[in-house]
């Protein structure tokens, strides 16, 4: 138990210096009474139609995730999985080690009447998409948007074809599972034999885990899911554009496609919930690399951040406040299985 605690308070402790690196980077460039007098100047239309892009971005991830559960509760319905999916974003935005995760597929599963293993397959299938989603659009980025200096051009000299080559690997774990299946199952009867008691209480939550990954990849279903994927980073995508929008100052608002790879992919980086200052520095560091000045790309980017990060955890938080509150709040049912 000891272990445990140290462990998660080094965790802790390691996002939280890098939080306070990257604002300290951010601080240190930018001069407070310009930042106020460009956020003075954001019009309240573009972060109005922000605001409602990201709405219609996060019915599509809920309407994906939704796709991915129809397997084991055929009467599932979108409005069911809008409190668990929003209240565990709002969760991992407030509270650290990724505890909305946790609640998704280990707090939820009664409620959805979806077992445990295949909430945490549509959690990995989910992430998956998203990464590889993320990666395509960072690729066409840098090939639209070359020359480019600064740290976006030290991500383009890695390379395009790096980036999609990555991108194809992540396809193939998404159409192939069995490629990941493989090497679990070797573990397994490698643990079996030092560990015969863990084998037996999760070696059936992993055929179960495989099972419905292998089902996911199946006929058509990996390209619904892949065409979901497709509205969700176009609508995100369209956040970062009219956040820039929001902001006369910035000179080039295609800067916001940009930014979207780059300062997404940055919040895998450990820092505090919330992804507080590395997703900003990466931001800003992209909307600077198309010739937008300090103050504009700060900006821009504790705007897009406030966008992203504020609705989501107010409407995820009412949701699991209302839900307590109406007596909904016991999400563990006997129809909930691993």
């Amino acid at each position: 138990m000891i272990r445990f605690s140290t462990r998660y308070a080094a965790q802790l402790a390691l996002g939280i210096a890098v939080t306070a690196l990257f604002v300290w980077l951010i601080a240190r460039n930018v001069n407070g009474a310009e930042l106020m007098a460009v956020l003075r100047r954001a019009n309240p239309v573009w972060i109005a139609a922000a605001i409602g892009l990201f709405l219609a971005g996060y019915a599509c991830r809920v309407a994906r995730w939704r796709s991915m559960l129809l397997r084991d509760n055929p009467a599932l319905s979108w409005g069911a999985c809008v409190t668990p999916f929003m209240g565990s974003i709002a969760a991992n935005n407030v509270l650290p080690f990724r505890a909305g995760d946790v609640l998704r597929v280990y707090g939820l599963s009664g409620h959805l009447e979806v077992p445990k293993s295949a909430l945490l397959a549509s959690l990995l299938v989910e992430r998956l998409l998203d990464l590889f989603s993320l990666l395509v659009v960072l690729a066409i980025c840098l090939l639209l948007f070359e020359p480019i200096e600064g740290l976006a051009g030290t991500v383009a000299q890695l390379g395009v074809y790096g980036v999609f080559a990555l991108a194809l690997v992540i396809i193939t774990l998404l159409l192939f599972p069995r490629v990941l299946e493989w090497p679990s199952v070797v573990f397994l009867r490698m643990m079996s034999r030092i560990l015969p008691s863990f084998h037996k209480r999760i070696g059936g939550f992993f055929d179960h885990l495989f099972e419905t990954l292998r089902h996911l990849a199946q006929g058509t279903r990996m390209s619904v899911l892949l065409l979901w994927s497709v509205f969700v980073w176009g609508f995100e995508g369209l956040v970062f554009w009219a956040s820039a929008r929001a902001i006369p100052d910035i000179v080039e608002p295609l800067v916001g496609f940009l930014a979207l790879p780059v300062a997404t992919l940055a919040t895998m980086l450990p820092s505090t919930p919330g992804h507080i200052g590395t997703f900003d520095f990466f931001a800003i560091k992209s909307a600077e690399a198309l010739g937008n000045s300090a103050g504009a790309a700060t900006a821009f980017a504790l705007l897009v951040h406030l966008v992203l990060w504020l609705p989501a955890t107010m409407i995820g938080g009412a949701g699991l406040g209302l839900w307590s509150i109406r007596g909904r709040g016991n999400f563990h049912s006997k129809k909930a299985t691993i």
